[in-house]
């Protein structure tokens, strides 16, 4: 009886140890730390309340306070504005209320309510949890048949463990949910997952998701893989293509150079060509029927040869008329019952020349014209 009476004093006198807690709460939510006491029932001038926060790096560092009936709340500037009394903290309810909370505000806060000599202190751990952030999906490896390929998930922030989860989204009615068989899992590194020997079935859209106590992200990536003959046949698309342009564009070389050749050939129609053979002469054969035309050409060849023949008289008389040297001249006659009273007839210069440059056609006794 009388040690009863002896704790019931000390704890009077001295103060009461209040327990521990311990609270998990997402970032940017809203959190109550518990702080409850009988010390202002009394006298409430004497009454002192004060929170203090020991970070995870052991820094001790004061939250909120209040003495001589005025509260404090922004003695740090990263909790300003976001802590306060949750309730009426006079009458024995001197909870700590934080919104919205931050990964800062995580660590072990100490609630001590000091009156009359009398104390009370209570301890809550605070632990803050951040939701992973929205993962990023990427491929490796080539998106062909027979060929491998890994899914690559990760989370740049969010409270560890992370723990991901691959899975093929169904976007028709049939389709499976799970990987293809043959896919293998890094346990080292969850976030990938090896897709070996891919097949057309393989194709489709797959999806990560990223988890932990705080909630969940997810990302998607679509696979699609590919014939290796399509890729041959367009390759071979390609090149026939560019073949064809390249035809295209020497047929029209072929066809401005072909047209440039013609243009210049039609500038130069009068010139004579070096390569060019000489005409030849046409002898033509007088039919007979074409009487009065055999006339003409008679009477022409008759007056070409009569200007040839006293053109040659002439020349003969000329070189008979000379004296040769030592020799007497002596009269000249002409003979013959034809002869008498003839006189040479006078031809005209320019006649001659154009005789003498003219060939005579002489008809022989096979009845065609020859050049003389």
């Amino acid at each position: 009886m009388s040690l009863l009476l002896l704790l019931w004093l000390v704890s009077y006198c001295v103060g009461t140890l209040g327990t521990h807690t311990e609270i998990k709460r997402v970032a940017e939510e809203k959190v109550t730390l518990p702080c409850h006491h009988q010390l202002g029932l009394q006298e409430k001038d004497t009454l002192d309340i004060e929170w203090l926060l020991t970070d995870n790096e052991g820094k001790q560092k004061v939250v909120i306070t209040y003495s001589s009936r005025h509260v404090y709340n922004n003695l740090t500037e990263e909790q300003n504005g976001r802590v306060a009394f949750a309730s009426n903290f006079l009458a024995g309810d001197a909870s700590l209320q934080i919104e919205p909370l931050k990964p800062s505000d995580e660590g072990q806060y100490t609630c001590k309510v000091k009156n009359s000599g009398r104390y009370v202190w209570n301890y809550v751990i605070l632990k803050v949890l951040v939701r992973p952030s929205k993962p990023k999906c990427e491929l490796e490896g080539e998106l062909t048949e027979g060929s491998d390929l890994t899914l690559q998930c990760e989370s740049s922030s969010g409270t560890k463990p992370i723990v991901y989860y691959w899975q093929r989204i169904r976007e028709k009615e049939g389709e499976d949910e799970h990987l293809p068989p043959k896919s293998r899992i890094d346990y080292n590194n969850p976030g990938r997952v090896l897709l070996q020997n891919l097949t057309m079935s393989s194709s489709g859209l797959y999806q990560c998701t990223a988890g932990n106590e705080a909630g969940k992200e997810s990302c998607v990536v679509r696979v699609t893989v590919q014939y290796v003959q399509s890729i041959g046949m367009v390759a071979g698309a390609v090149t026939g293509i560019v073949a064809g342009a390249l035809l295209i564009f020497f047929l029209v070389w072929l066809l401005i150079r072909r047209k440039d050749k013609e243009r210049y050939e039609e500038e130069r129609p009068n010139e004579i060509r070096e390569d060019a053979e000489a005409p030849k002469a046409r002898l033509v054969k007088p039919s007979s029927s074409s009487s009065g035309s055999r006339s003409s050409r008679s009477g022409s060849s008759s007056t070409r040869s009569t200007a040839n023949s006293a053109s040659r008289s002439q020349r003969t008389l000329s070189t008979e008329a000379a004296p040769q040297p030592g020799l007497a001249p002596q009269p000249y006659s002409l003979l013959g019952p034809d002869l008498r009273g003839f006189e040479p007839k006078k031809v005209h210069h320019a006649t001659l020349t154009k005789a003498e440059a003219t060939p005579s056609m002489i008809l022989s006794q096979s009845g065609t014209f020859q050049t003389v």
